[in-house]
């Protein structure tokens, strides 16, 4: 009598979306006109990851991230600037700071 093969687990070169959380971030600018994230997550590009405008300012994303602490800027209108609301920062090789965010 043949066995079952055993599932495949997935490979370290496979993401999987079940280890990961949610990484929420929001911003306010009312005289903004396009506000988006660049961070370690995506490699630093400032158009990969915008945010979605709420209205009357607001703007916010939630990015699904693996556990870890990650350094981010926001890009608004092509300025880059750090979030005021975060509370870890460090600095960059650019003379300015970096925000940070861990998470677990």
């Amino acid at each position: 009598m043949k066995s079952k093969p055993a599932s495949k687990s997935p490979s370290t070169n496979e993401t999987s979306l079940t280890d990961h959380r949610p990484m929420t971030f929001n911003f306010h600018d009312s005289e903004a006109c396009m506000v988006a994230i660049a961070g370690t997550f995506n490699d630093w590009h400032p158009s990969a990851t915008p945010m979605v405008p709420l209205g009357k300012g607001r703007w916010s994303k939630t990015l699904e991230v693996k556990p870890g602490i990650y350094e981010y800027l926001f890009v608004v209108d092509g300025k880059w600037i750090a979030d005021p609301g975060s509370a870890v920062t460090v600095s960059n090789p650019f003379g300015g700071i970096n925000c940070c965010v861990t998470v677990r």
